[in-house]
This record gives structure tokens, C-alpha cells and sequence, in this order.
């Protein structure tokens, strides 16, 4: 049996008959959601986990809830890694799935990611990037359930960011396009572009939505993650006029409703991210300095990023 810190248990949410979500609170770096369709003869999973711990005991409840079916496939909604470290947990002949993005920096990557913070056990992680890649859609099966994957065409909260869409159902896993409870974090990919996606994602009229991080909700979750994106790009071009650098704007800017929302530090790679698309519109989405920033972020904090995973 699986040990986590108090208020770190995962638990799962029946969204339908034979659909799943599986909450990690409190959602904060590292505690991700994922999905578990449950079809008549295969069980389709949608992201895993970001620590072995955390990836065997999904699995444990994938086994429990799927009564012998196999897993015939796992999406990825991005490359990041609470949701891709635990792929190689799942068996040889799944087949994993994400966007071609998503594969090339799940690659890139690696393991590289667990020098930012402090806190995790990772256990011993193995990269297994998806072996089917999509550019704009795919649509997958578990028995009569249709998933279809959706990818809309513009960096947002990363370059590769897909939702798994259950239109009989009403229901979309979001991934990271919506946090609840959680500060959104564009550092590697688009505000512009994330406020677009957003626009695109309440065009599919789901009434129930999964996000990569927080409580399952509804339509609202949407509004909630563009209010934020518009506060920080109105915060980056009042400070980017003054001549602030990214860390000294979020140093004296007021998060006002914000305030609240978990890894507030989050701010300081969202004004980067703003900043260049100020400097460089034409190229959303374009690499930045990741170690930089998170030293900035840390600089923010006082101390170092820590995940209760």
C-alpha cells in the first residue's frame, strides 16, 4: 500500500459509466490528474503520474477498476513530466500517444527536470516517450467510448498541448489548459496563444471538465484560467513600459484574487513568458532559459521549489 503526505491521497471521481478521474490534491507541483475509460474489452488511461510511488499506485487502481482488461492505450495531454514520468510503467504493448511535440521533448528532456525541486522521491524513472504521435487529431476507442484527441494549433500551456474529448459523454480532459486551485503556467508555451486555446476548448460545449491539476469542474474552470492569463499579460506590458525585469515586476505587483491560488511563485515565469511575446509576437512559443527562470522563481520564493509529491 502506497504512503503519501496528509492531504495528498489520490482519489477517484466516476464522471460516467466506465469514465474516471483520478485527483491527486492538492493539485500543486507534481499532484496531477489523470483519466481511466473503462471500455467492454480495453481500458484507455489519460496521463499518468510523476513519481513511481505515485505511477504504481494509479496503476494499482487501474487494475482494480479495469477487472483484467488490458490498458490498449495511454495519452499524454503534454510533455511534462507529472504526466509522462510514469509511461513506463504501463505494459510493452500499450500503445502511447501524444502530440509529435510531445515526443520530441519528452526526449529532450529526460529526467532533468527533478534537479528544480525538492521534496519528491522519484523512484527509479525510466523515459518512455508516446510511440504514436498526431499535429492536429486523433480518435481512439476504449469499446464504444470515443476519445477524440484534439490538438488546436497553437502553443498555449506548452507547444504540444492535447485534450481527450468524450463527446458522448460531455466530457474533456484538459490537462494543464486549466488549473483549479492552481497559479497556470505559461513558461513553455503562449499566453496569447493559451487565451486562444481557451476560446477553442468552450466551443466544445462540454459540461464537465477534467483539468491537469484541482478539482473537476465545469465551463467555469475556463473562465477562471483566462481571467488570470489577462491579468498577466495587462501586469507584463505595464511593467515591460517601466523597465522592470520579469522578477522585479512580480516582486511589487498586488495578485490581488490571485494571491490565493497555489504556486504563486508561478508569476514570475508567466511575466517572462509575456515579456517575450512582447519582444518577439511573431514566435510564441519559442524556448526560453528554463534554469533562469526557475532561478528567478526561487529568488521570488526565498528558497527552493518543493513538491509534496
Amino acid at each position: 500500500m502506497a504512503e503519501f503526505s496528509a492531504g495528498t491521497e489520490p482519489y477517484t471521481q466516476t464522471l460516467a459509466g466506465g469514465v474516471v478521474a483520478y485527483v491527486q490534491p492538492d493539485g500543486t507541483w507534481f499532484l496531477n490528474n489523470t483519466g481511466i475509460i473503462v471500455g467492454d474489452d480495453a481500458v484507455a488511461m489519460i496521463d499518468h503520474a510523476g513519481t513511481e510511488q505515485r505511477g504504481r499506485a494509479l496503476m494499482d487502481t487501474v487494475a482494480r477498476l479495469g477487472e483484467g482488461r488490458p490498458v490498449r492505450s495511454l495519452v499524454n495531454t503534454h510533455h511534462h513530466a507529472d504526466h509522462t514520468f510514469g509511461n513506463y510503467l504501463v505494459p510493452p504493448e500499450t500503445a502511447i500517444i501524444g502530440h509529435e511535440l510531445c515526443r520530441e521533448e519528452v526526449i529532450a528532456t529526460g529526467t532533468a527536470v527533478t534537479a528544480f525541486f525538492e521534496g519528491p522521491e522519484w523512484g527509479d524513472i525510466t523515459i518512455r516517450p508516446p510511440e504514436v504521435t498526431l499535429t492536429e487529431a486523433l480518435t481512439i476507442h476504449a469499446g464504444d467510448t470515443r476519445i477524440e484527441l484534439r490538438h488546436f494549433g497553437t502553443p498555449a500551456h506548452t507547444t504540444n498541448d492535447v485534450v481527450a474529448h468524450l463527446p458522448e459523454h460531455g466530457i474533456a480532459f484538459c490537462g494543464d489548459l486549466l488549473f483549479s486551485g492552481g497559479t497556470p503556467f505559461a513558461v513553455q508555451g503562449s499566453i496569447s496563444g493559451w487565451l486562444a486555446t481557451l476560446d477553442d476548448l468552450a466551443r466544445l460545449d462540454a459540461p464537465v471538465l477534467v483539468p491537469g491539476h484541482g478539482p473537476v469542474g465545469g465551463p467555469e474552470r475556463i473562465d477562471e484560467v483566462r481571467r488570470y492569463l489577462e491579468f498577466v499579460a495587462e501586469a507584463a506590458a505595464d511593467a515591460y513600459e517601466r523597465g522592470l525585469t520579469p522578477l522585479e515586476a512580480a516582486r511589487e505587483l498586488d495578485l490581488a484574487e490571485f494571491a490565493a491560488l497555489a504556486d504563486a511563485e508561478r508569476i514570475v515565469g508567466n511575466l517572462h513568458r509575456a515579456y517575450a511575446e512582447i519582444d518577439d509576437p511573431d514566435h510564441p512559443g519559442k524556448p526560453l532559459p528554463l534554469p533562469e527562470i526557475v532561478g528567478d522563481m526561487r529568488a521570488y520564493l526565498g528558497g527552493p521549489l518543493r513538491s509534496k509529491a
